[in-house]
């Protein structure tokens, strides 16, 4: 999950990490009064998850509650590369003497942490790396070790930062590492991290990522999700505790099992060459569980997407036996009642296949179409769908 920079600068501000005062807001009336309780010049900045806002507009200085007032004004619901700004951060503006970068990040590729720091901050990063790569430096980081405050000085001075603040900067850098370990982050990332005329060292802007699979014990992460931004079936299906993704399509899908469900959405793409060119409208994995609730949870999410036509069930009994995935089915739509209107395929195989095709044919169920075979099923669906 990819943080805005104010709730960055929040967990920045829990960790100790020093940055400027303010508060966010979506007025512009607002915007004027933090500014007025702030009592000094501010900046007003645009809270969008993308770069280039200072290019776009989204990043004005405010000597004056007016001014940052008709900033406020003239931001709110700036487009920004497709993003629509609907919150503001209104910070104390500060003195600059020279900008920094620094980060941690996951390296996926070299299965370790990594730290970069350039004194060449202020920029897009990936034009220095281009343009002065011997200005970046890269930095592994072992996951036991981690970085105390030697190693953060050895990461300023590797990152070329000035001698006067290398100090100040490997206490920040060491706050900055305790964010990311505490916190799960993917990312933590300060761009710029200034040094203002007296020597101190601000984090002035903030970009971070949370690792979602360490959300059972980060509960307060939950709150920084963007409900607003957040596609309200994805939504739905976050609260029953589903896997899933919304497609461009209208063939729902429903699987157990990651790879079962990801091939299921190629053979539906492919059948739908025959069929109007429909293609699969959703990525959905039930897991080892096909309860009535869980099979009604996600039909329920499928049914809600107005695109969709139909629905391919798709699901080889193993640790759960098919018999349970047809009770599943037929117990799902009498749950689901007149909220059940498009028509099902199902497919099933594997674990107590017969049984379950036997509980699907005495239901006898209008709204089903059991299939012997995965391409016969998604076939089925994809002309269902075109029609």
């Amino acid at each position: 999950m990819d943080l805005f920079e104010y709730q960055a600068k929040e967990l920045f501000a829990k960790h100790g990490v020093p940055t400027t005062p303010g508060r966010v807001t979506d007025t512009a009336a607002d915007a004027r009064a933090i500014a007025e309780e702030i009592g000094k010049p501010v900046m007003i900045k645009a809270q969008v998850k993308v770069g280039g806002r200072g290019k776009a507009g989204g990043v004005k200085y405010a000597a004056t509650p007016d001014d940052a007032q008709t900033h406020a004004e003239n931001i709110l619901g700036l487009d920004i590369k497709g993003h629509v700004v609907k919150r503001l951060l209104v910070a104390e503006a500060s003195d600059i003497a020279e900008e920094y970068y620094i980060s941690f990040l996951l390296d996926r590729a070299n299965r370790t942490y990594l730290a970069m720091c350039s004194v060449e901050g202020g920029m897009e990063i990936e034009e220095v790396a281009a343009t002065k790569p011997e200005r970046l430096a890269k930095i592994a980081v072992d996951a036991v070790k981690g970085v105390d405050l030697a190693f953060a000085r050895e990461i300023a001075e590797k990152g070329h930062l000035p001698a006067e603040v290398l100090d100040a900067a490997a206490v920040t850098i060491q706050k900055l590492w305790e964010t990311f370990v505490a916190e799960d982050a993917l990312l933590v990332e300060v761009n710029p991290l200034v040094r203002t005329p007296d020597d101190q060292i601000l984090a002035l802007d903030g970009k971070v990522t949370l690792d979602g699979n360490a959300d059972f014990r980060q509960a307060g992460h939950a709150d920084f999700q963007d409900k607003d931004a957040t596609d309200p079936l994805e939504l739905k299906a976050q609260e029953n505790d589903l896997n899933y993704v919304k497609l461009d399509g209208q063939v729902g899908v429903i699987g157990n099992g990651a790879g079962l469900v990801m091939s299921t959405l190629d053979v539906v793409a492919y059948a739908g060459e025959n069929h109007g060119g429909v293609k699969p409208a959703n990525f959905l994995d039930i897991g080892g569980g096909a309860s009535a609730d869980v099979m009604a949870a996600g039909l329920d999410v499928i049914l809600g997407d107005e695109q969709v036509k139909s629905v391919f069930v798709n699901v080889f009994g193993g640790i759960t036996a098919c018999d349970a995935v047809a009770n599943g089915i037929i117990g799902a739509l009498a749950k689901l009642g007149d909220a059940a209107s498009k028509p099902l395929v199902v497919r099933l195989d594997g674990n107590k296949v017969e049984e379950g095709r036997k509980i699907l044919a005495e239901a006898n169920h209008p709204l089903v179409t059991v299939a012997e075979t995965m391409d016969a099923g998604a076939d089925k669906a994809a002309e269902l769908a075109n029609k």
